[in-house]
């Protein structure tokens, strides 16, 4: 009997930090692939690096480097995706993007696995798109919660981590908090952490981060709004199939290195109670419920960073209305709200093939 061939997966963008941790992944978990080919771009091409206990050069990034590929998971920037993705999707492969370039194209499925897996197989251009970091922070346990009791409106504050602007933010965050030096001093005047962080040059961030939060995260968008939070918005629309949802989002960048935060106020069709989503969400996939106040059980970053489910706590019925639930929930956002659900995608994939 002639054992069936294992699938050929490639990750595009396999040096970068989303890289990094989807390398990491495919060792850890289970063994779906036959060849991971490493693709990057030509300045990191014959490099070495480790994939399941063995060394795999990275191969420059080039219409032939999709041979014989039959899902490749891109973690590049918008614009790159934008040009290679449907070069690989027309060399066969199966394209898992996790930029924003075809998030919110119309044959582009954006896919959760835990929430809308069947849409990964209606990709009329061979390709998938992963959802936002944010979206995916809050989005497994908000869909759970909308197919019990049925969503009508969302408002979310978000506590960003630095690695949401990639490498370049964990790098300047290291940066800003080895020149603050650790003194007992700084931010108790207006103005001095700036003044400390003079001689660092360019920032990602548009303000400093140390010792601060940023009220921005994102681009500038019309009418006061942010990138960030119109991906929020129109996101869990599309993923959650409701066109007209009504989401409100304020996304805020705060001093943590991985692991983004927010603070959910959902408003729904049927009176939810903290009991019944306490029990709804325990038995969901892909979700954590710490949520005894009392006794201090609650999700924070330092605890999530580093692991792959969505944590949830704080839950509270609403104060004036039986059909609201307000809650807080942490991700890693370089594992489940990036890496990790690009890689359920593709498995997902996989098993279809």
């Amino acid at each position: 009997m002639t054992t069936p061939r294992k699938p050929t997966l490639a990750i595009v963008g396999a040096t970068g930090a989303v890289g990094t941790v989807m390398r990491e992944l495919v060792t850890e978990r289970e063994d779906v692939w036959g060849e991971v080919r490493l693709i990057a771009s030509a300045r990191s091409a014959g490099r070495l690096l480790d994939v399941r206990g063995r060394q795999v050069p990275v191969v420059a990034l080039s219409p032939e480097a999709f041979d014989g590929v039959d899902i490749a998971a891109f973690d590049v920037p918008d614009e790159v995706s934008a040009e290679w993705g449907p070069v690989a999707a027309a060399r066969g492969a199966v394209v898992v993007d996790n930029s924003g370039a075809f998030r919110m194209d119309a044959d582009v499925p954006l896919v959760v696995p835990e929430v809308n897996a069947a849409a990964a197989a209606l990709r009329p251009r061979g390709i998938i798109a992963n959802p936002n970091c944010t979206t995916l922070s809050m989005i497994v346990v908000v869909g759970a919660l909308h197919r019990e009791f049925g969503l009508r409106r969302l408002i979310v504050a978000s506590y960003q981590a630095a690695s949401g602007a990639g490498q370049a933010g964990m790098d300047r965050l290291y940066d800003e908090y080895a020149a603050l030096g650790g003194g007992r001093t700084w931010g108790t005047v207006a103005g001095d952490v700036r003044k400390e962080l003079d001689g660092l040059g360019a920032s990602p961030f548009v303000a400093p981060l140390a010792g601060n939060v940023i009220p921005v995260a994102g681009s500038v968008k019309a009418d006061g709004w942010t990138s960030e939070e119109l991906k929020v918005r129109n996101e869990s629309r599309k993923i959650l199939g409701i066109g007209d949802l009504k989401v409100t989002a304020t996304c805020v960048r705060v001093p943590v290195q991985t692991t983004h935060s927010l603070a959910v106020h959902a408003e729904f069709e049927r009176e939810v109670t903290v009991p019944a989503a306490r029990a709804l969400l325990a038995a969901a996939p892909g979700v954590v419920v710490q949520d005894d106040l009392a006794a201090g059980v609650f999700p924070t970053p330092a605890d999530v960073v580093g692991t792959d489910p969505t944590y949830v706590g704080r839950m509270r019925q609403g104060l004036d209305d039986p059909r609201e639930l307000t809650f807080f929930v942490c991700g890693d956002n370089l594992r489940k709200g990036a890496a990790l659900n690009t890689l359920q995608i593709a498995e997902l994939v996989a098993g279809s093939l």
